[in-house]
């Protein structure tokens, strides 16, 4: 297999491979020894970049990466979110002060490390002004618990937003982005990916394969594999991906793929990485299988033929169904009597 290559990560001194080792099925569908034995292939391979997040398998994902990295804590590149629920009450989520504070202590205990290098902000909280969690970053940021911070799942005016009022409090801008980025869903194409080449932010993608569908295993006229996350009804993927336009997509893409001799999923992630505007993109497997069919990716050869197939299935800037919004993330533009803007 060929070396994972490595890059910096946007403006920013720090250089992370382009493949980060996302651990969201830990201490959930995947198990600690599996974990650890995936941990270990992705140092072997030469991938200094792990993610996670503290609502992960209830935070128990964080205990295990902690536990993973533990003997050789400094070569890694520790990321870890915050902002969706985790405690009870209206405190326990979101981008205020309090909760950036309490959290990133609790996320320090689970992952039994004093610093995180990259804390990022899972998702936008419109009721907390942005000039709130900017100062509480930047103080996070002077106390040494945190060395870069990074946004996820944020539209591009208020990544501009944030760069501008990083610069006024003095402190780095967001280091990296991490949208929703595949082939059956180019949206972020349009604003989100020009506005973080401009404003220097790294863009790392989660869910490169579509949550599964563009491994070419499911089908319009046939019931889901059983044990996919299809065949479970998960939440996540009925409501995205799981849709007979975007199946139909991804067995087109699928096809590709194979008469050119690459499996589907290695295809998929090679598609995100050969966008220049990505950094990186994020690898979340449940097994050692999985795990290898990413790493696979960079064995593949890009070509123009390859772009432009992709572009006849779903063109640039566009989504496999059309005109689609993912609910977890509700368009904010339209404002009737007695709701404000915010």
């Amino acid at each position: 297999m060929t070396a994972v290559p490595v890059k910096r990560l946007g403006k920013s001194g720090l250089v992370v491979s382009r493949l980060a080792l996302g651990t969201m099925n830990f201490g959930a569908t995947t198990d600690e020894a599996e974990a650890g034995r995936i941990v270990a292939s992705a140092a072997e391979h030469g991938i200094n970049h792990i993610d996670t997040a503290d609502t992960y398998a209830n935070g128990r994902s964080e205990e295990i990466v902690g536990r993973a990295i533990a003997a050789d804590r400094h070569r890694w590149v520790l990321a870890t979110k915050l902002a969706n629920p985790n405690a009870p009450g209206p405190n326990g989520r979101g981008l205020s002060r309090k909760w950036i504070m309490e959290e990133v202590q609790s996320s320090l205990k689970r992952l039994g490390t004093d610093f995180i290098d990259i804390l990022y902000l899972h998702k936008e909280d419109a009721g907390t002004p942005l000039e709130e969690t900017v100062r509480a970053i930047a103080d996070l940021q002077r106390s040494g618990a945190i060395r870069y911070f990074g946004i996820s799942n944020f539209k591009a005016w208020r990544i501009a937003r944030m760069a501008s009022l990083c610069d006024q409090a003095g402190i780095d801008r967001p280091v990296v982005d991490q949208p929703l980025y595949h082939a059956l869903n180019r949206a972020v194409e349009v604003e989100v990916l020009p506005a973080c080449a401009s404003l220097g932010v790294g863009v790392f993608c989660y869910s490169p394969t579509a949550r599964g569908v563009l491994t070419a295993k499911y089908a319009v006229d046939r019931p889901p594999p059983p044990g996919t996350r299809a065949a479970e009804q998960n939440k996540r993927m009925m409501e995205t991906e799981y849709a007979p336009a975007a199946l139909t997509a991804a067995s087109a893409i699928g096809e590709h793929a194979r008469k050119r001799g690459y499996d589907p999923a290695s295809f998929a992630v090679a598609w995100v990485l050969a966008n220049e505007a990505v950094t990186g993109a994020i690898a979340g497997p449940k097994t050692m299988a999985q795990w290898e069919s990413y790493l696979a990716a960079f064995d593949i050869e890009w070509t123009a033929e390859d772009e432009a197939a992709v572009d006849a299935i779903v063109p640039r800037g566009t989504t496999a169904v059309a005109q689609f919004v993912d609910p977890a993330y509700p368009v904010e533009g339209r404002y009737t009597a007695g709701k404000a803007f915010s």
